[in-house]
């Protein structure tokens, strides 16, 4: 190896090549450190069984933390539970105690393999925990699989469709030219200008609340939006940006409380055990946790993906200054 190489040099997200991965190793690749960062994670996220194994039994710790964590902590959130049972088999702790008060062990019991560790006695879900599980299952497959990038949402918890458009002081679009450009945009989302269809949204009621959607902008997302709409309650707003992943916001009571969040992605060293929870259920799931997280329980998607129950124009205003 060149002086002050790791001897990782090419590797990128693909860690499944045991073989290489050993190759490097016994010609002194570092298994402690991959440009700073530790090899036994990457692989517990992005590789294979194999790949954890042969690292697993090289590292120093098996434990060592990167962010707060371990590679078990990882392999399980990123649920790959044959990464986990290698890491655990190399003497990685299911039962450490890790973000929001959670081990991977227990964090596990809320996901698809539940038998993934023996659980010792005691170690269980709490009654909340299990039903957020069960509902999770519930609204990932009510809402299945489908593509929005560019879309805007605000999930709102507590009103209605008629209450929604009320407090936007939105009119229906019935005809004429509007109804034009909206005939237009929904053959083709990209018809028009962002800056010129952004005041057109959808809005329909779901079980617990309604949600606003946009297929083609942020619209929904904008704060003097989501402050008209979480007046007295509570409010989620997602732009799907297609060019820098998904952006959450949280408003309530009229005031925005989070920005600049991501929805759909893994958990901050910070969060609270309900929301290390959400996370690991909503991974990759960014419309999902918004539902989730305002309470809604849709029984399939037309209210994202439409049609909605009404379309309808926005008044002309500033809604960046709330």
């Amino acid at each position: 190896m060149t002086a002050g190489s790791d001897g990782w040099a090419g590797m990128g997200w693909d860690w499944t090549d045991a073989d290489d991965i050993r190759r490097r190793l016994d010609e002194g690749a570092d298994p402690d450190s991959w440009h700073g960062r530790r090899p036994l994670h990457r692989a517990a996220m992005f590789g294979s069984q194999d790949t954890v194994a042969e690292l697993a039994r090289r590292v120093a710790d098996v434990d060592a933390l990167e962010d707060g964590v371990t590679a078990l902590w990882e392999a399980v959130m990123s649920r790959k539970p044959a990464n986990a049972r290698a890491l655990a088999a190399a003497g990685a702790d299911p039962w450490r105690l890790s973000l929001g008060g959670w081990s991977p062990g227990r964090l596990s019991l809320a996901g698809p393999t539940p038998e993934l560790f023996p659980v010792p006695e005691g170690v269980s879900l709490t009654d909340a925990e299990r039903a957020a599980a069960q509902e999770a299952d519930r609204l990932t497959a009510a809402l299945g699989e489908f593509y929005y990038d560019g879309t805007g949402l605000a999930c709102v918890a507590g009103i209605d469709a008629t209450r929604a458009v009320s407090r936007l002081q939105a009119t229906p679009v019935v005809d004429g030219d509007l109804l034009e450009v909206l005939n237009e945009l929904l053959e083709d989302r990209y018809a028009y200008d962002m800056d010129e269809s952004l005041h057109i949204i959808g809005v329909t009621s779901v079980p617990g609340g309604c949600v606003v959607t946009q297929p083609w902008g942020y619209a929904p997302q904008m704060p003097g939006v989501l402050t008209r709409l979480s007046a007295g309650t509570l409010c989620y707003g997602l732009y799907a940006n297609p060019k820098s992943g998904n952006q959450g916001s949280i408003a309530r009571h009229g005031t925005i409380e989070g920005s600049d969040l991501h929805p759909g992605g893994g958990p901050d060293e910070n969060d609270t055990s309900a929301e290390v929870l959400a996370s690991y259920l909503y991974q990759h799931n960014a419309v999902a946790y918004a539902c989730a997280f305002a309470g809604l329980c849709p029984t399939d998607r037309r209210a994202v993906t439409g049609p909605p129950d009404v379309w309808v124009e926005l008044p002309r205003r500033d809604y960046w200054s709330h």
